[in-house]
């Protein structure tokens, strides 16, 4: 799928630009979703630190919202291409 995009923005220059968009916002998402789960990581530690007994109902939340956060980041992900192609 890759080397198809790259020989249609080769192809036809006028279409690199969206190619070149697409690609941005596929890295703009991916950059998101790592900033956000890396915030979630990190307050999670902190909340486990203050709280140990509670380390139970943090984790179930962090790995809940982790998958949100990777669900939304993928479905971004697959719209970037879907516009590259399109």
């Amino acid at each position: 799928m890759l080397l198809n995009l790259l020989l249609q923005a080769a192809e036809n220059p006028s279409a690199g630009f969206g190619v070149m968009g697409a690609g941005i916002g596929a890295g703009l998402v991916a950059l998101g979703a790592g900033l956000g789960i890396g915030r979630i990581g990190g307050s999670a530690a902190e909340a486990i630190a203050r709280q140990p007994e509670a380390s139970g109902k943090i984790q179930g939340a962090v790995i809940l919202t982790a998958a949100f956060i990777e669900g939304v980041a993928l479905f971004g992900v697959v719209v970037c291409l879907l516009i590259a192609l399109g």
